[in-house]
């Protein structure tokens, strides 16, 4: 399985949606997504808040439909919501290639999985800093990716937590034992230094925000992630 690197955070510069300007008034991010995509980026990582799962409030179901139309790049959408199947099922229809969903978001985590591959979209089950990763082994084998936080879900500004790379390491021992081809994802605090720490514990797939949006070189920001 090839690493995949790359990084949008919708909340972010990639979409600034933070204004709440109308729809009407989004232009999707043309040139930001070719530039990533030209400088290396796998894929494209969309952070969605409701404001109520996390105090934040971010982005709808239009802006990734918006995204598809531009790119035709994997859109892998990080969901921070309290009703993870209702909008998991939107944003599929909207075009996200995974929807991925907090395991202490869903009472059923197993009946939102579910719900989403019915949808035909890629499904990834995410847990904060405060869980355990063995609670996500009952559900390796019905996931496509799980994502490590090494920050905590949907707060700026926070540093990448050095325990991050030891709970990467129970779950890729896991998926090695069981041979399963699982992704294990990180995000948070990911930068050139960071990376090599996460990658040595089992990661296979890092998002990366500011280290790649805020380089004046994206070409060998994302290279330094992969180096």
């Amino acid at each position: 399985m090839s690493p995949a690197w790359w990084g949008i955070f919708a909340s972010h510069e990639s979409v600034g949606h933070r204004s709440l300007h109308p729809v009407r008034r989004f232009r999707p991010p043309r040139r930001r997504c070719a530039s990533v995509q030209n400088a290396g980026a796998d894929w494209l990582h969309v952070d969605v808040m409701d404001g109520h799962f996390v105090p934040n409030l971010t982005i709808g179901p239009v802006v990734v439909e918006s995204l598809r139309k531009t790119t035709g790049m994997f859109l892998d959408c990080h969901l921070m919501v309290s009703d993870p199947l209702e909008y998991g099922r939107r944003f599929a229809k909207a075009g996200a290639d995974l929807v991925s969903f907090h395991l202490e978001a869903a009472m059923d985590p197993g009946a939102v999985i579910d719900g989403l591959r019915a949808e035909r979209v890629q499904v990834g089950l995410v847990i904060n800093p405060g869980r355990s990763p063995e609670e996500l082994f009952p559900y390796l084998d019905r996931v496509d990716l799980v994502l490590v936080m090494s920050v905590w879900a949907g707060f700026g500004g926070q540093s990448f937590m050095e325990a991050a790379p030891a709970r990467l390491q129970v779950l890729a021992d896991e998926i090695s034992r069981r041979n399963l081809s699982t992704r294990l994802q990180i995000d948070g605090g990911i930068n050139a230094r960071t990376s090599r720490l996460v990658r040595d514990a089992g990661a296979d797939t890092l998002v990366a925000g500011t280290a790649v949006f805020g380089a004046s070189d994206r070409r060998q920001a994302i290279a330094d992630l992969k180096a």
